[in-house]
């Protein structure tokens, strides 16, 4: 509940506004006009949310890597309530 929290937050402040974002949480860009994904301080993939997904590349990687730990973070937390 807390980063749905700060996550509306950030938008609100974000909106109609040019932001440069760095984030570990694919979230916090996931509406970016344009997210860049560096490697090695190289830039290695570009576009947005839906195009990188589409590209099956290392946003995709970590992207299903995080959403599939958060699913079974909250099946936890649902197991033990």
């Amino acid at each position: 509940m807390t980063e749905r929290l700060v996550q509306n937050a950030l938008n609100r402040v974000m909106s109609n506004r040019t932001v440069f974002a760095i984030a570990h949480r694919l979230s916090t860009i996931r509406n970016a006009n344009l997210i860049i994904v560096l490697e090695k301080g190289r830039i290695v993939e570009r576009g947005t949310h839906e195009e990188l997904l589409a590209l099956n590349g290392i946003y995709k990687r970590l992207h299903d890597t995080q959403f599939s730990n958060a699913g079974n973070a909250a099946a936890a937390e649902e197991d033990c309530a």
